[in-house]
């Protein structure tokens, strides 16, 4: 897959199929309709495109700094790649790139820039300034300027937002499994191990503390989890913790994980964290000694759930 940041360097003259929008999560329904995108695509001999933005455009119009995604940029295009899309433009959303008209939309960039000759688009997609054009609009500078235009039915864009909706809702009250299983694949944490206080191994559960860079990547529901990582290729196990340390009067929330079986220095690596199973809730426990054995409990609770 060719990833294009911004629509400035794209110079490819192949004609496209291509769709447009923001994709979070690339879940199960996202994913119906890149796979008719890229089976289009390879029909009718064009090159599989999704156009996308970054922000988010409701970071930028409505100054929405809580908006919480499920994908980082970066995951989002290693998930686009493994489906065998051709071509992912990211282009940065701005106030100025919003005003364009409906027309200047379509015509310079759609089909002057992007070559296009399909479309596969929802019903409810509006676009141009004040998002004042729709689907009929955009049928009917299809006809005008030689594209196909395919409408994806309300019944399929209905189950795309109630699956994001769900998504998130299920992250946020720890329900991961049900998260992962409208996802299609495990949810995902990436991040830098930053050095930390070192307590947990001090009680004999040391720990990479993951610092996400992207303060609006959604992070689940406080408590503990079982994890799994790719670690110098490397299939490691373990559990994880987010939250504020309680028992010992952490004040930041943190995201640390105890690896089962694994010694090596991350200190600096830039590491995945692929989420299995909520454990428990986040405790304050009444002594050291007491979070020690529960996290004991913990360890074994994780390797039952993984020996299954």
């Amino acid at each position: 897959m060719v990833t294009v940041q911004s629509l400035s360097k794209y110079d490819e003259q192949h004609p496209t199929a291509i769709t447009i929008g923001t994709f979070d999560g690339v879940h199960i329904g996202h994913r119906k309709i890149l796979d008719r995108l890229i089976k289009n695509a390879a029909t009718l001999n064009l090159k599989s495109t999704v156009l996308t933005f970054f922000p988010h455009p409701r970071m930028v119009l409505q100054k929405d700094a809580d908006i919480k995604l499920l994908n980082t940029i970066d995951e989002k295009c290693k998930i686009l790649e493994n489906l065998g899309l051709d071509q992912l433009i990211i282009h940065p959303f701005t106030r100025e790139f919003s005003r364009l008209t409906a027309t200047e939309f379509v015509r310079d960039i759609l089909v002057n820039d992007l070559k296009t000759k399909k479309i596969i688009i929802g019903y409810d997609h509006r676009f141009g300034r004040n998002r004042n054009a729709n689907i009929t609009d955009l049928k009917a500078f299809g006809s005008t300027l030689d594209f196909e235009v395919e409408e994806i039915p309300a019944q399929e864009i209905d189950e795309v937002s109630v699956s994001s909706t769900k998504i998130r809702k299920a992250l946020e009250e720890g329900d991961v499994q049900t998260a992962n299983s409208y996802l299609g694949y495990n949810y995902m944490l990436t991040g830098t191990i930053k050095k930390g206080k070192g307590l947990g191994r001090q009680l004999g559960f040391p720990t990479a503390n993951l610092h996400i860079a992207e303060d609006y990547k959604l992070v689940p529901k406080k408590g503990v989890y079982v994890v799994q990582s790719q670690i110098n290729g490397k299939q490691i196990f373990g559990m994880m913790n987010i939250g504020y340390n309680p028992t010992v009067a952490g004040k930041e929330k943190s995201t640390e994980i105890n690896f089962f079986d694994f010694s090596k220095d991350l200190y600096g690596q830039k590491i995945q964290i692929e989420i299995l199973k909520r454990i428990r809730d986040e405790h304050k426990f009444n002594s050291v000694e007491e979070l020690k054995n529960q996290l004991e409990k913990d360890r074994q609770t994780s390797i039952s759930f993984l020996s299954k």
